[in-house]
């Protein structure tokens, strides 16, 4: 089974008001497993770069002005994501931003019913409880300490950890143990033999039945004769 994580990091929070995606981070995962396969792109906005969105990811427009625009991308892109699930935290965010993008391109959009968003599942494993990224890596014990900026191909991979412990830890990877331990040299236990205990039941013992067996009245067993 494969399933693509994605993230991706934009220029603000809604493209209808004239927002791009300056990011794209895709990990592949086969079996809920990641590959090491990835997509990873930088794309040029073609706009400025509010303040409010350059705190959170770092990316300033002379960096990204260094970068092709999406419509150069987009072909690999879609290759990669094939027909694949898309496993994606806060879906609805990033589905928005590139259906837009493509839509821009008088492209098809991406159904959102391709979309497993983690931020759902993880709401409703832990109701009341904090959903974000970091509170997840902080509850499944995953190593963020290189999060100081959002980043698109780092979340995915933070995310790909993250949805694994949230479809119920990491039970896929005994498939790998266990392909392991096959291969493994044999080990011969060597037991002790032990003289069979006897379970004849002694005279007492059928006496003691025998009266117990005349105190029962009409007993199943005598209720044909």
């Amino acid at each position: 089974m494969r399933e693509i994580v994605l993230d991706t990091e934009t220029t603000g929070f809604d493209p209808k008001a004239g927002h791009r995606i300056v990011e794209i981070g895709c990990v592949e995962l086969i079996n809920h497993l990641p590959t090491g396969r990835v997509f990873h792109k930088y794309c040029n906005p073609e706009r400025d770069m509010p303040e409010e969105a350059f705190k959170v990811h770092g990316l300033s427009i002379e960096f990204l002005s260094k970068h092709p625009v999406f419509a150069e991308v987009v072909d690999e892109f879609l290759d990669f994501l094939g027909d694949a699930k898309l496993v994606i935290h806060n879906a609805e965010f990033d589905m928005r931003f590139i259906n837009a993008e493509l839509g821009w391109l008088n492209r098809p959009p991406i159904p959102m019913d391709r979309a497993i968003d983690t931020v759902t599942m993880a709401r409703r494993k832990y109701p009341g409880a904090q959903a974000s990224l970091d509170a997840l890596c902080r509850r499944f014990e995953i190593d963020n300490s290189q999060r100081t900026y959002h980043g698109a191909l780092l979340d995915s991979e933070l995310l790909a950890e993250v949805y694994l412990e949230l479809i119920g830890g990491r039970q896929p990877g005994l498939e790998l143990a266990t392909s392991r331990s096959r291969t493994a040299a044999s080990v011969t236990v060597k037991r002790e033999a032990r003289p069979p205990r006897p379970h004849a039941a002694t005279a007492e013992e059928l006496e003691a039945h025998a009266a117990f067996i005349a105190k029962l009245k009409n007993p199943l067993w005598l209720a044909e004769e």
